[in-house]
C-alpha cells in the first residue's frame, strides 16, 4: 500500500468535469430532447394486476381516437426473437418474454398493449379508450412463499419456481461447524430498491428504408449491447442498427438493457416507416425498470475459541421477478462469491437460488450482490463479537487476510489481487479515533443517552470482462480517443483525457474523448459494475502508447536521429542532448497522413485500437467507522461521525473519484434508513410515485471525512481499481451495526433496513 504522492502528470490532478457546462446549462441532449421530423409516439397499456388472465382486448374505440396512428396487440408482432440475456448460471430456465402479453400477464406493470399516436396526449387518449377484461389470479412476492409447497406456479418452465442455483462449496464444512467452539445464525432480508435515475429510460427509433438502416437512441449505459440484441431480435444486419446513447442522466445498473420497450419503438420504426419515441413515467420507471436487491439471505459462522473463523454456511433466496431481467446473473452469483469478504474462510457451504415472482424484474442495481454479501458477512462478524464478548474490532482483526498472502484465493474461488486490510481498518480506526468514542460512549450511556458505533470491512470486485479504446491523431495533431465504456454521469471524458495526454505527452484540452455511439466505434461492452476506468481506460493507455511509439519512430526520421535517441517531450518529441531539436504532434503527424518519405516498412496514419482483457478482477476494498444517536421519543437516528478509507488503487482524477464515493454513499444511505420498494403479498407495488417511495435528498446525506489509500492493482497498466459501488456496499452494514449496537440495552439484536424512526421507536417500546 502506497499513500498517494503529488502527481507528475495529469493522472492524479483532481480536474474539474468538461461534461458539466452544458448539463449546468440546460442544454444537456437527452433522448427527449432530440427533434426527429415527423415522429409518433406511443405508450403502453400496462398490466395493473401482478398475475391474471386477459380475457379479451378491444381495440376499436381506440383506433378511431383522433391522431392515433396504430394499436398493436401481441398477436401483430408476430415472431420476434427472444432477449439476450448474461452471464447465466448453468441450467437457468428462461421464460418466455413478450413484448406485449398475451392470455396471462405475471407483473403488473406488463404492457399488453401499444397505441401509436402524433402526440402523447393522442397516445394517453387511445390507451383509455382499450377495453381489456382481466380474470385476477393468485400471485406470490415472496421469494420463500413462492418455494413453499402450493405456491402460485408463475411461469410454466418451472414447477416449482425456482429459476437458477449456483453454489459454492470447499472444505469440510460439516467438520468445521461441528468441532467448532461458536456457533452464530442470523437471517438478514434486503429490502427491494428501484434505481430511480434522474432521467427514467427513454428511447427513439428511425429506419432508413432506402438504406436499409436501423438508427436507435437510448437512454442506456450499454449501447453495444443494444445493438446486437436489437439486431438478433428483429433479424437485422448489425452493421446496420446503429445506437446512440447521448446524455444519460444516471443509470446505476438499471440501464444495462435491453429492455421491451427498445424493441418495441425499432420495430414500429421499421413497420411503420416513421421515427417512433417512447419516454417513460416517473411512475412507469419506478414499476418497470429492473429493481435492485430484495434478497433474503441466512448465514452461518463457525469459529474456535480464538475467535477465528472456522466455516461459514449460507442460504440465499433472491427473487428475480416472472421474466428474467438481461443482468438477472449478476445479484445472485455476486452475493455468493463474495461472501468472505476481506477474511481467511477455509471451508464454506453456500448456495444461492433464484426464485420467480409475479413481480417486476430484479436486476443489477449499484453493487449487484456486492452489497448484499458485505451486509450479511459483516453482521455475523458483529454477532459473533457479541457472543463471544469481544470488541468487533479485535474480532476483525483476528480474521482479516494478512498482506503478505496477496494475491489471495478465497474459498469461492475469488482471487484478490493485491490489499493491505489490516492497514486499511487500522488508519480508519485512527481517523475516527475508535477507542475516544467508546470512551466516550460509556459515558453518554450512564447519562441515559442511547448511542451506537458501528464498523464495517468490504471488499469491491470491479473489471470484469474486456473493453475497447481507439486513439487517432488527426494530421492536425489534434487527439481523439474513442472508448467503448458508455458515460452516463462518472466524468470519462474527463478521466480517459487526462490518461490519453499522459501517454501522449499532450494537456487534457487537446484530448477529444467520444463515447456511446456504436457507429465508427470499436466494438464495446459498456458501463456498469465499475469497470471503465480498470477496462475502458487501459485500453485507451495502450492504444495511446502504440500511437506514441510509432510516432516516436516518424520524430525521428523528421529529426534525423537514432529512435533510441528520441524523447517524448511536452507537446511533441525531442532529441536526448539536443534541447533545440524537437518536433510538435502536428508536424509528426502532417508527415505520417502525408504518406511519402515514411521509414521502409511504416505505413501511412496515427491511430491505433486495443482490446483489454485482463487476467482477472481487481479487487478494492475499505473500511467504515460511525458513530450514531438515538432519539428516545421519535426513534431518528442520527449520524454523527462517519470515518471511511477506500483502496481502489490508482487514482486518476481525486475530485472525479471522492465524487463517485459520495454518490454512492447518497445511495447506500438510501437504503439504510429510508427507500423500499414494497409490495403486497400478490407482487402490486404499494410504493409506486416520488409521494411513496422516499429517496434521500441532499440535505439527507451526512457527511463522511473520506481518505484513501493506494494499493495497484498488478491487473492492468494504469494499476487502478474501481470505486463507484463503496459506499453502497460498506455504509449499510456499518450503520445496522452502529444501530444494533446502540440498542443493545434494550435487548435489539437485528434489524433489517431502512431504519425508519417507526421502527427504531418499535425496537425501543417492545416488551423484552
Amino acid at each position: 500500500m502506497t499513500h498517494a504522492a503529488e502527481p507528475t502528470g495529469w493522472v492524479g490532478r483532481p480536474i474539474r468535469r468538461r461534461e458539466d457546462q452544458p448539463l449546468l446549462t440546460g442544454r444537456g441532449r437527452f433522448v427527449d430532447d432530440l427533434a426527429v421530423g415527423g415522429v409518433l409516439h406511443v405508450i403502453l397499456a400496462r398490466s395493473p394486476h401482478a398475475h391474471a388472465r386477459v380475457r379479451s382486448i378491444d381495440a376499436a374505440a381506440a383506433r378511431r381516437a383522433p391522431g392515433v396512428v396504430a394499436v398493436l396487440t401481441a398477436e401483430d408482432l408476430g415472431s420476434i426473437g427472444p432477449v439476450p440475456l448474461m452471464r447465466l448460471a448453468p441450467g437457468t430456465l428462461v421464460p418466455e418474454y413478450p413484448l406485449l402479453a398475451a392470455g396471462v400477464v405475471r407483473a403488473q406493470g406488463v404492457p399488453v398493449a401499444a397505441v401509436v399516436a402524433d402526440s402523447t396526449y393522442a397516445a394517453t387518449d387511445g390507451v383509455d379508450r382499450l377495453v381489456v377484461d382481466y380474470e385476477p389470479l393468485a400471485g406470490v412476492a415472496d421469494p420463500d412463499g413462492a418455494l413453499a409447497a402450493g405456491a402460485p406456479q408463475v411461469v410454466p418452465v418451472s414447477r416449482d419456481n425456482r429459476a437458477l442455483a449456483v453454489a459454492w462449496r470447499h472444505g469440510d464444512t460439516e467438520r468445521a461447524f461441528r468441532d467448532a467452539a461458536h456457533r452464530v445464525t442470523l437471517t438478514v432480508q434486503q429490502q427491494r430498491l428501484c434505481g430511480v435515475p434522474m432521467e427514467p429510460r427513454g428511447a427513439l427509433a428511425r429506419w432508413d428504408a432506402v438504406t436499409g438502416e436501423l438508427t436507435v437512441w437510448t437512454s442506456t449505459q450499454a449501447p453495444f449491447r443494444i445493438r446486437s440484441s436489437l439486431a438478433r431480435m428483429l433479424g437485422l444486419d448489425e452493421a446496420r442498427v446503429r445506437v446512440i446513447a447521448p446524455d444519460v442522466g444516471g443509470g446505476f445498473g438499471v440501464k444495462g438493457g435491453p429492455y421491451r420497450e427498445e424493441v418495441l419503438v425499432a420495430w414500429l420504426a421499421r413497420r411503420l416507416e416513421r421515427p417512433v419515441k417512447w419516454i417513460s413515467t416517473r411512475a412507469e420507471d419506478l414499476l418497470t425498470t429492473n429493481h435492485g436487491r430484495g434478497g433474503k439471505s441466512t448465514g452461518e459462522l463457525a469459529l474456535d475459541a480464538e475467535g477465528r473463523i472456522v466455516g461459514l454456511r449460507a442460504r440465499i433466496r433472491q427473487p428475480l421477478g416472472s421474466s428474467l431481467a438481461v443482468t438477472v446473473g449478476g445479484t445472485p452469483q455476486n452475493h455468493g462469491r463474495c461472501l468472505p469478504g476481506s477474511y481467511v474462510v477455509e471451508h464454506v457451504d453456500i448456495e444461492s437460488v433464484g426464485v420467480f415472482t409475479t413481480t417486476p424484474p430484479v436486476g443489477a442495481y449499484r453493487g449487484a450482490g456486492r452489497p448484499e454479501a458485505a451486509f450479511l458477512i459483516e453482521r455475523l462478524m458483529d454477532e459473533a463479537a457479541r457472543t463471544l464478548k469481544v470488541d468487533p474490532i479485535e474480532l476483525r482483526r483476528r480474521n482479516l487476510i494478512p498482506k503478505e498472502r496477496f494475491p489471495f484465493k478465497t474459498a469461492t474461488g475469488q482471487v484478490y489481487d493485491s490489499g493491505d486490510y489490516a492497514e486499511v481498518l487500522e488508519r480508519t480506526l485512527a481517523m475516527a479515533d475508535y477507542a475516544g468514542l467508546r470512551r466516550a460512549q460509556a459515558e453518554r450511556r450512564a447519562r441515559g443517552e442511547i448511542v451506537g458505533i458501528g464498523v464495517a470491512k468490504y471488499v469491491e470486485p470491479s473489471a470484469l470482462g474486456w473493453e475497447s479504446g481507439q486513439v487517432r491523431v488527426e494530421s492536425t495533431g489534434a487527439v481523439l480517443a474513442v472508448t467503448g465504456s458508455s458515460a452516463h454521469g462518472q466524468g470519462h471524458e474527463t478521466t480517459f483525457a487526462q490518461i490519453v495526454a499522459d501517454a501522449l505527452g499532450v494537456t487534457p484540452e487537446a484530448v477529444t474523448v467520444r463515447h456511446g455511439d456504436t457507429h465508427g466505434a470499436p466494438q464495446g461492452i459498456g458501463t456498469f459494475g465499475s469497470r471503465s476506468t480498470a477496462l475502458g481506460g487501459s485500453a485507451l493507455a495502450l492504444a495511446a502508447r502504440d500511437v506514441r511509439d510509432k510516432a516516436r519512430g516518424l520524430a525521428a526520421s523528421l529529426l534525423e536521429a537514432a529512435a533510441q535517441d528520441v524523447v517524448p517531450v511536452e507537446g511533441g518529441f525531442g532529441v536526448v542532448g539536443a534541447p533545440g531539436r524537437q518536433v510538435g504532434w502536428a508536424r509528426v503527424a502532417e508527415f505520417a497522413y502525408r504518406g511519402q518519405g515514411l521509414p521502409a516498412g511504416v505505413e501511412p496514419g496515427l491511430e491505433a485500437t486495443r482490446f483489454f482483457s485482463p487476467e482477472g478482477e481487481v479487487w478494492s476494498a475499505g473500511a467504515f467507522v460511525v458513530s450514531i444517536r438515538i432519539d428516545r421519543d421519535t426513534g431518528v437516528v442520527t449520524p454523527e461521525r462517519i470515518a471511511w478509507l477506500d483502496d481502489a488503487g490508482t487514482i486518476v482524477n481525486p475530485l472525479l473519484a471522492d465524487g463517485q464515493l459520495e454518490g454512492s454513499l447518497a445511495q447506500g444511505w438510501g437504503q439504510v434508513m429510508m427507500e423500499d420498494a414494497a409490495l403486497d403479498r400478490d407482487g402490486h407495488l404499494l410504493s409506486g410515485t416520488l409521494m411513496d417511495y422516499a429517496i434521500p435528498r441532499a440535505d439527507d446525506v451526512p457527511h463522511a471525512e473520506i481518505g484513501h489509500a493506494h494499493t495497484p492493482s498488478p491487473n492492468n497498466p494504469l494499476g487502478v481499481k474501481g470505486i463507484g459501488e463503496a459506499g453502497t456496499i460498506g455504509i449499510p452494514p456499518a450503520m445496522v451495526n452502529a444501530v444494533v449496537d446502540a440498542l443493545s440495552p434494550f435487548g435489539v439484536t437485528h434489524l433489517d433496513m431502512p431504519l425508519t424512526p417507526k421502527k427504531i421507536w418499535r425496537a425501543l417500546s417492545a416488551p423484552r
